[in-house]
């Protein structure tokens, strides 16, 4: 399928793309505002709520600028490898989680529900900037994704 022709019609589809789309498609978040579609043979993620997509927005933008030196890259607007942004995605809502923990205990491996997580946050912190940054720094650079499967020769 030519590439552009696709964005096109990804575009035409999907007017609300989720933010966190990346940890959604890997399994190991859900959100109550998402819905998964299919076009060809790729999957994308659609939010239902445009107030729930802005915060996302800008909560992924706070991190992207706090975590440039977690994830070693130069610029705030640099593209992201699919690890990189699974990193700042997946790790990022999990040191949200922790944080919002009261037990202080381990990190949860899965997140239920981004948007109950972003407003419980804002329920505590009253603002995005105000988040606990540091904690969700460390989850960023302490997040592996999975193994390569097969070694390389060399």
């Amino acid at each position: 399928m030519d590439q552009n022709i696709f964005r096109k019609t990804l575009l035409e589809l999907n007017d609300r793309p989720c933010a966190f789309e990346k940890a959604l498609l890997s399994g190991l978040c859900r959100c109550s505002r998402a819905e998964r579609f299919n076009l060809a043979e790729r999957e994308g993620v659609h939010c239902h709520a445009e107030a729930a997509q802005r915060r996302c927005l800008r909560l992924l933008e706070l991190l992207r600028g706090k975590a440039r030196f977690a994830l070693r890259i130069g610029h705030v607007h640099e593209t992201l490898p699919h690890n990189k942004a699974l990193r700042l995605q997946i790790g990022g809502l999990r040191g949200l989680g922790m944080a919002l923990d009261d037990q202080g205990g381990a990190v949860a491996l899965t997140i239920d529900d981004i948007d109950g997580l972003v407003q419980a946050a804002l329920g505590q912190y009253g603002e995005l900037e105000d988040l606990p940054f540091a904690v969700m720094i460390k989850e960023i650079a302490a997040y592996k994704g999975r193994e390569r499967r097969g070694g390389r020769k060399g």
